[in-house]
């Protein structure tokens, strides 16, 4: 399996599998890997999870230790049904535990530090690892109606995780301040973009699914109870283009959101490639970031917010901690359905202005996933 050295990898064990909807997981992954290797590991499955979710199938099918890149490798850990579940727990540890020591072992090479975002298994200790840090990407006790277990629950579990950590990296300002309240090691690390992909969008084809002309406002993302569905609703009302790309929560709002997708000037779209969401972008002309006041969005960070601006089109967003964050003109914010959808209108009028197109693009390198990467890396050097 040793193709090249693994020495000083750092192992990341990511909420989201490879193969999945490239998340900032991936994204930290491939750019990481440009400085140490890299071993990514998939959110553990049971064999039991294939029956309720078949796209898991493949993660279980041998071998699950894959070479995927140079210096970046994916393993894919299959542990008893019902992992999170308080009974399971420990034994699920000692499972992943025992699989990710072996995973390592074939690669044969030492670890820098283990990066995880698991909440609930505890895989610290047993790669002789120097560093152990908590990626702390979501607010636990706000997730907990999204990720199906009790705020109380999640609260513990994120304390365990933070207090067995010697570094936490959060992406939220306001996160790590309150980490930082609670006598932990936190250090502000926000989502990233991919740049040097979004900035391509006027050197590609232009989609041919979307039809739709100008002007023509889109929203790149999971639609589920996330989204304020008003804003959405309020773009339409106004007569302006609303495109939808992303995959769709089935209990979000079924019958609101299948009105909103009847009108004439509606489209959706569903789940598309992530490397072929410049051939989209081409096409509009202002990206949309309609999350609602929740607390799970308040201390979140959409990278949704960074790759519009890196294809060069305007952003209209609601006021957000994180966007508040970026101090930045080119992002305009409103709140209600009627200010959301004039925002959209006005800067449709100026999303192709060349010097616009350029600011937008300029301020979206600075906040690239490979300066996140070399961030990352900067705080693993630094002593524990």
């Amino acid at each position: 399996m040793n193709q090249g050295s693994w020495d000083n990898m750092v192992v990341l064990c990511a909420g989201v599998r490879w193969d999945d909807v490239k998340m900032a997981d991936r994204q930290m992954a491939e750019h990481l890997a440009a400085h140490v290797p890299v071993l990514y590991v998939d959110p553990f499955v049971s064999h039991l999870s294939r029956l309720k979710n078949p796209a898991v199938a493949a993660s279980l099918k041998r071998p699950r230790l894959r070479i995927i890149g140079p210096r970046l490798a994916r393993f894919s850990p299959v542990v008893p049904p019902k992992p999170t579940h308080p009974a399971m727990v420990q034994i699920a540890s000692r499972v992943a535990k025992r699989q990710l020591r072996g995973a390592v072992r074939e690669l044969g090479g030492s670890v820098r530090a283990i990066v995880s975002t698991w909440l609930f298994l505890d895989v610290f200790g047993v790669c002789g690892e120097q560093r152990r840090v908590y990626w702390w990407t979501d607010d636990p006790v706000g997730a907990a109606a999204l990720w199906g277990h009790s705020a109380e629950r999640l609260a513990a579990a994120d304390e365990r995780l933070a207090r067995a950590s010697d570094l936490i990296v959060a992406v939220n300002e306001g996160a790590t301040q309150r980490l930082l309240e609670r006598g932990l090691p936190a250090r502000y690390l926000p989502n990233g973009c991919d740049a040097a992909l979004f900035a391509g969008v006027d050197d590609v084809a232009p989609a041919s699914d979307v039809p739709l002309g100008s002007p023509l406002a889109a929203f790149v993302g999971h639609l589920n109870s996330r989204t304020d569905l008003a804003l959405l609703e309020g773009v339409a009302e106004a007569g302006i283009g609303l495109l939808l790309i992303g995959p769709k929560d089935d209990t979000f709002e079924p019958v609101r959101f299948a009105r909103l997708i009847s009108r004439p000037n509606v489209a959706y779209l569903g789940r598309r490639p992530y490397e072929e969401l410049p051939s989209y972008l081409k096409l509009v002309d202002v990206g949309l970031v309609p999350y609602g006041a929740t607390e799970f969005n308040r201390w979140s960070f959409p990278m949704k917010t960074l790759e519009y601006l890196a294809a060069g089109r305007p952003v209209v967003a609601t006021p957000l901690p994180a966007i508040r964050s970026l101090d930045t003109d080119l992002v305009t914010l409103a709140e209600t359905p009627a200010e959301f959808a004039a925002s959209v209108r006005r800067q449709a009028e100026l999303a192709r202005q060349p010097e616009l197109v350029a600011r937008r693009r300029a301020f979206a390198s600075t906040h690239s996933w490979a300066d996140r990467a070399d961030r990352l890396v900067q705080l693993l050097a630094q002593p524990a």
